[in-house]
């Protein structure tokens, strides 16, 4: 078990159900994105207002009352690794990666993230099982959350309805949170299941497919915030300086989820090694590619920063993706692209100014 803390704040992130802090209020999904949806799943297991959420027992004692209270703890269980992956035994690279999964989710207010070991021993729990042995036995759930999508137990055979009334033997509530639906402009609940909704519900596949495409702005709205990338800033070819345009080279985590290759807008943080410190915010564009002008042949990460002059290496930064500006090109020199570089600033700029 981890406690990953930042400024106070705390998440504990257990890969296994030993020592976990019970009894529970649990979301449950696999929540890669932490997107509109998903915050609407786990609203519902948040504590409101930071108060104690309180668990009371009433039992007779000479007469007299005693009430036993106990914290519930907003937790989030999610499977490791994802169960797409488990099933095909092809590497999933994920919109947030654990360290970003749980930046979010303590943002939101959780308490701890369980990750449930998914192999075969969990996949083989029939519905029921999985609500005995992991839900009741292990997390001492109090009340639970799921999407009304969601499915559990072997071959997904277990439905969002099934664990209500699998629970309710418990007496254990579960709120069922209709999809979330996008509808081009804003996003909007429904509980309606027809073809025209499911195709535009607010999913990790359509924010993949948004990002894939270059609509940043779709995959930002539907995620309610940024997409971002997390890296630190290692040695790269240099070759951006020779030209002017020094560029700090990211080292993303393998299984980060990358977007269209091109360029970007970008509003950029420097990250400080003093937790308390906030951190420089500064503004660029990004290039994801194979720089084919320079014979390139492994994709990259690098991102160039106005009017900054400093060292970064060995930095962490925090990428947030504004617009994308065009696809990635090779040029006939240099000069070319430094030329094309000159105007992807300019373009940048307008577009990060009209943001402000």
């Amino acid at each position: 078990m981890l406690n990953l803390s930042q400024n106070g704040c705390s998440v504990w992130v257990a890969s296994s159900t030993e020592g976990l802090l019970t009894p529970t209020a649990v979301a449950l999904g696999k929540f890669d994105g932490v997107h509109l949806g998903h915050q609407r799943v786990i609203g519902p297991v948040l504590q409101p207002g930071g108060q104690l959420s309180v668990v009371s027992s009433t039992q007779s004692n000479e007469n007299q009352q005693l009430t036993n209270q106990q914290y519930i703890y907003s937790t989030v269980v999610t499977f490791d690794p994802h169960p797409q992956e488990f099933f095909t035994g092809q590497p999933r690279t994920l919109l947030t990666p654990l360290d970003e999964k749980v930046q979010q989710l303590r943002s939101l207010g959780v308490e701890q993230l369980v990750l449930l070991p998914f192999d075969k021993e969990l996949s083989a729990l029939s519905p029921e099982e999985f609500v005995e042995k992991i839900l009741v036995q292990q997390l001492q759930c109090q009340r639970i959350s799921i999407g009304e999508d969601f499915c559990f137990g072997k071959k997904r055979s277990g439905t969002a309805k099934d664990l209500q009334l699998l629970a309710a033997n418990f007496n254990i509530p579960v709120t069922i949170v209709p999809l979330q639906t996008y509808t081009g402009d804003s996003s909007t609940h429904s509980s309606c299941t027809s073809t025209t909704t499911q195709d535009g519900r607010i999913s990790t596949s359509l924010i993949r497919q948004s990002l894939e495409h270059g609509d940043i702005e779709n995959a930002n709205l539907l995620l309610g915030r940024p997409y971002t990338l997390l890296g630190v800033v290692v040695q790269g070819q240099q070759l951006g300086r020779t030209i002017g345009f020094p560029t700090a080279n990211l080292q993303i985590p393998k299984e980060k989820f990358l977007p269209r290759q091109g360029v970007y807008a970008v509003r950029v943080f420097i990250l400080s090694e003093t937790p308390d410190t906030n951190p420089i915010q500064n503004l660029g564009v990004m290039n994801i590619g194979n720089r084919p002008t320079v014979n390139g042949v492994s994709s990259s990460v690098e991102v160039h920063l106005f009017d900054w002059s400093g060292d970064l290496y060995g930095k962490k930064l925090t990428v947030e993706l504004v617009k994308f500006l065009r696809p990635e090109q090779k040029f006939p020199s240099l000069e070319a692209l430094k030329t094309q570089i000159q105007l992807d600033c300019i373009a940048a700029k307008r577009v990060l100014s009209a943001e402000c």
